[in-house]
C-alpha cells in the first residue's frame, strides 16, 4: 500500500522506551513507514514554554495519523492535560478502547472481548469550570438561585456538564458503524438519565433515535452504576459500550482491570480528519530509563493503527505474535508474571525482540 507517513510522539517518562519498542515491532511487520518525530510533554516545557508545541499539532494535521507514548501532565503549570488538548484541538471525538483477554495475562476473567466507545469532546471533561470565590462564580450561583431555586453556598467550585444532540449522534453512530464493520452483535448506551434528565437524558434519547437506523444490531441502555456491577458479575453480556466522556474514562479503566490491567489496554482517538493512537496508561516517570515497563498496550495501539490505515494482514499477524509471547509467559515484563518479583521478567526491549521473533 506504499509508505505510510506517521507522526511519532515518543512521550516522556517510560514513553521513550515503549515507543521505541513499538516502532521496532511495527517496522518488523513489513509495513513501510515514514516517521516524523515530534516532541511533547514535560521534557519540552523549558525549550517551548508549553508541553504541547504547535509543531506537534501541525504534524498530526498534515500526516493525519499519529502514534504517541504516554505524556506527563505537569502539575502547577496551568496546563490541564496534553491528551485532552490534543483531542480538543484536533476534534478527535471518538476515544476507542478495546478490552480483550489474552491467555497468559494474570486476570480473574477469561474470554473478555469488549469495546469502549467514549465521547471525547464534551461532558465534564469540556473543562468549563468556575473557581470558588471568583466574581463569575458568584454570578452563576445567583443565576442558579433565580432560575432553579437551588441555593448553592458561596464556597462552591462549579463544573458544567454539557451534552449535545450533535456530539451524541456522532458518537453513537460511530459505535453502531464499528459494530457493523467488526461483526459485533450489540451496542449498550450507558448513562445516568434517571437523575441527570437534561444531560444524560438527552444522551439516552438521542442514542435511542440513532439505534432505530441499525435494526440489525441489538441495542440496550443501562444506568452507569448498574453497568459497573454487571461488568464485574457478568462481563460476557456486553459487547460494544458507548458512553459520555466521564463514564467512558472510568469504565474503560474498570474494563482494563477485567483483562489484567492497563499494561494490555490500547487506545485510539479518532476524528474526521486525524487519528491518534496511544496506550491507556500514564507515563510512570519513576520507571523511566529502567527498561522495565510493559510496551504491550502501546504495541496493541499500533495494531489498532495498522487496522485504521488498512494494513489488516499486518495487524492480525502482530496481534497473533503478541498473543503467543504472552501465552508462553517467558519474555514478558514483571507485571505479566504470576509473581511480580520474578527475576526472569523480561525488559521492555526484550519483549519487543520476542514479538518480532514470532512475526
Amino acid at each position: 500500500m506504499g509508505k505510510h507517513r506517521v507522526t511519532f510522539i515518543p512521550g516522556d517518562g517510560i514513553g521513550y522506551e515503549i515507543s521505541d519498542a513499538t516502532k521496532r515491532v511495527l517496522e518488523a511487520t513489513g509495513v513501510e513507514f515514514e516517521w516524523e518525530t515530534v516532541q511533547a510533554g514535560a521534557d519540552v516545557i523549558a525549550e517551548y514554554g508549553t508541553p504541547l508545541p504547535q509543531a506537534v499539532l501541525d504534524s498530526i494535521r498534515k500526516n493525519k495519523i499519529a502514534i504517541k507514548g504516554p505524556i506527563t501532565t505537569p502539575i502547577g503549570t496551568g496546563f490541564r492535560s496534553v491528551n485532552v488538548a490534543l483531542r480538543k484541538e484536533l476534534n478527535l471525538y471518538v476515544c476507542l478502547r478495546p478490552c480483550k483477554t489474552y491467555p497468559g495475562v494474570p486476570s480473574r476473567y477469561n474470554n473478555i472481548d469488549l469495546v469502549i466507545v467514549r465521547e471525547n469532546t464534551e461532558d465534564l471533561y469540556a473543562g468549563i469550570e468556575y473557581q470558588k470565590g471568583a466574581p463569575e462564580t458568584k454570578e452563576l450561583i445567583d443565576f442558579v438561585r433565580r432560575t432553579n431555586k437551588q441555593h448553592l453556598g458561596g464556597d462552591c467550585g462549579i463544573s458544567l456538564k454539557p451534552i449535545s444532540v450533535s456530539a451524541t449522534e456522532k458518537i453513537v453512530r460511530y459505535a453502531f458503524e464499528y459494530a457493523l464493520k467488526n461483526g459485533r452483535r450489540k451496542v449498550t448506551a450507558v448513562h445516568k438519565a434517571n437523575i441527570l434528565k437534561f444531560s444524560d437524558g438527552l444522551f439516552l434519547e438521542t442514542a435511542r433515535a440513532v439505534a432505530k437506523s441499525y435494526p440489525q444490531i441489538e441495542f440496550e441502555d443501562k444506568i452507569v452504576d448498574n453497568t459497573c456491577m454487571q461488568l464485574v458479575q457478568n462481563p460476557g453480556q456486553f459487547d460494544v459500550l458507548v458512553l459520555p466522556n466521564l463514564y467512558g474514562d472510568i469504565i474503560s479503566d474498570l474494563c482494563a482491570g477485567l483483562i489484567g490491567g492497563l499494561g494490555v489496554a490500547p487506545g485510539a482517538n479518532i476524528g474526521y480528519n486525524c487519528a491518534l493512537f496511544e496506550p491507556t496508561h500514564g507515563s510512570a516517570p519513576k520507571y523511566k530509563g529502567q527498561n522495565k515497563a510493559n510496551p504491550m498496550a502501546q504495541i496493541l495501539s499500533g495494531v489498532l493503527m495498522l487496522r485504521h490505515i488498512g494494513e489488516t494482514d499486518a495487524a492480525d499477524r502482530l496481534e497473533k505474535a503478541l498473543a503467543l509471547v504472552i501465552k508462553e509467559g517467558k519474555s514478558v515484563t514483571y507485571d505479566l508474571k504470576a509473581d511480580r518479583n520474578d527475576p526472569t521478567a523480561a525488559g521492555t526491549s526484550q519483549v519487543a525482540d520476542a514479538i518480532i521473533g514470532k512475526l
